[in-house]
């Protein structure tokens, strides 16, 4: 995914800003950061936050404050920091969502490739199906199957508009043809909840706020969006082997900070965030979960965003992808 070599420098170092920026840098961080999670708490993004920042805040002697913003699919929480001051005490960290694919679908109140500039990739982790236990179905063919009987009946929820969830079932629709109703929610944190009440019947779910539930039977899981099976639900096979062919969809979080924060601030976050990726505990967490902990450069994720940025364009030109209320 991430290869060494020439990249575009995406964030400039303090040999390259102004001296007033190098001053700034000095002594950071002086203060309690606030990470803003553009979705409801309990999702993955929630939770690579919570558990990252809590071990950051030990080692930078400052608390580490997470502030979920929701709303808009995550453009609400996005717009925040893109607007904050450019000091590192205001950090995004981010999906797929708010920085690659709705740039595609509608007009944001910022640029994501103008407005950011990316500290580090976190974590990354496939999607999992999963349906009430209720629903009459043990496997993904006998889903599209049950769906097909019932016409418009059946609903599916969401993280949110554009989201890598949203696209992964309309990816499912465009395949089989299915007619299948969207249920947007401010975050998967606010859908499984809903999912385990019995008030939608499936969603394509973040792997950690769904496996507690799965492992306990209160949601069944029907197949993983990976290519290979996940250490974290061995037993439950991909999409591919379930009769989907080529359907792969991968979620990731990744960190940013306002346009113009200088580089000294920018290289003291990476440093951190990649140096708790590492440590045992935060890993063996994170994996249980389904989550694998990543870190990158600043520049590693920038090349990595215009590429998904690519990627999601066309997807949603060939599924014609549209925003629903």
């Amino acid at each position: 995914m991430f290869r060494s070599g020439k990249l575009i420098p995406v964030v400039a170092y303090c040999g390259l800003v102004w001296a007033s920026g190098c001053a700034l840098a000095q002594g950071y961080p002086a203060k309690a950061i606030r990470v803003v999670v553009p979705f409801a708490p309990g999702g993955a993004t929630d939770i690579t936050g919570r558990t990252l920042g809590a071990k950051m805040s030990d080692a930078l002697k400052q608390t580490i404050v997470v502030e979920n913003r929701t709303g808009g699919g995550g453009i609400i929480g996005a717009d925040i920091v893109a607007k904050a001051p450019a000091d590192g005490y205001t950090v995004l960290l981010a999906t797929p969502a708010e920085t690659a694919i709705l740039p595609h679908m509608q007009k944001l109140p910022y640029n994501p490739l103008k407005d950011f500039a990316p500290v580090s990739l976190a974590t990354a982790s496939p999607l999992i199906l999963v349906v009430h236990p209720s629903l009459p179905v043990k496997s993904v063919k006998e889903l599209i199957a049950l769906i097909k009987a019932r016409p418009g009946q059946m609903g599916y929820g969401s993280a949110g508009n554009g989201g890598v969830h949203h696209l992964a079932a309309e990816q499912l629709k465009v395949a089989f043809k299915l007619d299948l109703v969207h249920v947007p929610y401010k975050g998967v944190g606010a859908v499984i909840p809903d999912l385990i009440g019995g008030h939608i019947p499936m969603t394509f779910s973040s792997m950690p706020p769904s496996m507690p539930y799965v492992k306990t039977g209160r949601l069944r899981a029907l197949a993983v969006t990976s290519t290979r099976r996940s250490s974290a639900a061995p037993d439950v096979p991909t999409m591919i082997e379930a009769g989907v062919p080529g359907f792969v969809a991968t979620n990731w979080f990744a960190y940013f900070v306002p346009a113009g924060t200088p580089g000294t601030i920018v290289g003291t976050l990476n440093a951190e965030i990649n140096r708790t990726l590492k440590l045992e505990d935060v890993k063996s967490k994170l994996v249980e979960l389904g989550l694998d902990t990543l870190g990158t450069t600043p520049e590693e994720l920038g090349k990595f965003v215009r590429e998904e940025s690519e990627k999601f364009a066309k997807l949603i030109k060939l599924a014609g992808v549209k925003i629903t209320d």
